[in-house]
């Protein structure tokens, strides 16, 4: 539920209009499409990466598998965390090597996150050549990282939390830009 302090950045149309134009947009810029296999991060990236693979398929007749990449324990911060981490399984129902690999997560932020899945893909094999989708760019990258393909990039503050909620977890399809409640009673 938004609160009075957050602002909603999407609704499900236009989270379904980005999705569609980001399968467009895979499709046009990968290099082999008979190679492509799409891999979700965890859990929005996965959910993602089946509803893409889905537009794929039913808009473009291309059969793309989708992989699941839990990388929980390749986390830099893990240990700071003050519960163990969850891990999830790992799916990769195809070779890496040889493919054409788009990492799919909900938020792009520091760069953490994908520098985790990359170390983590690694230990799986070695494609042969990985770009990153995200659905929210919200920018503060503490590492060099980049997406290819983006859904919608946002500014926001350190403080400010960016919240995709997706109906296969939330019931509803829809991006909050949740801000902290302001002292000067704005």
């Amino acid at each position: 539920m938004a609160h009075a302090t957050d602002n909603v950045l999407m609704e499900a149309p236009q989270m379904v209009e980005a999705l569609e134009r980001l399968a467009k947009e895979v499709v046009d810029g990968i290099r082999d499409r008979r190679r492509l296999a799409l891999v979700g991060i965890h859990t929005g990236g996965v959910h993602l990466a089946r509803r893409i693979q889905e537009i794929i398929e039913n808009r473009y007749n291309l059969s793309v598998p989708v992989g699941a990449l839990d990388i929980n324990l390749y986390r830099d911060d893990w240990t700071r965390l003050h519960t163990q981490p969850l891990v999830r399984s790992t799916h990769l129902p195809f070779e890496l090597e040889g493919r054409e690999i788009v990492l799919v997560d909900d938020v792009l932020y520091t760069g953490r996150t994908v520098r985790a899945a990359l170390g983590a893909l690694a230990d799986y094999g070695r494609p042969d050549h990985v770009q990153l989708l995200v659905l929210v760019d919200r920018g503060h990258r503490e590492l060099p990282i980049c997406a290819q393909f983006t859904g919608v990039e946002v500014e926001t503050s350190a403080e400010e939390q960016v919240n995709v909620l997706l109906r296969e977890k939330n019931g509803i399809d829809r991006i909050v830009v949740e801000r902290p409640p302001s002292s000067e009673g704005n």
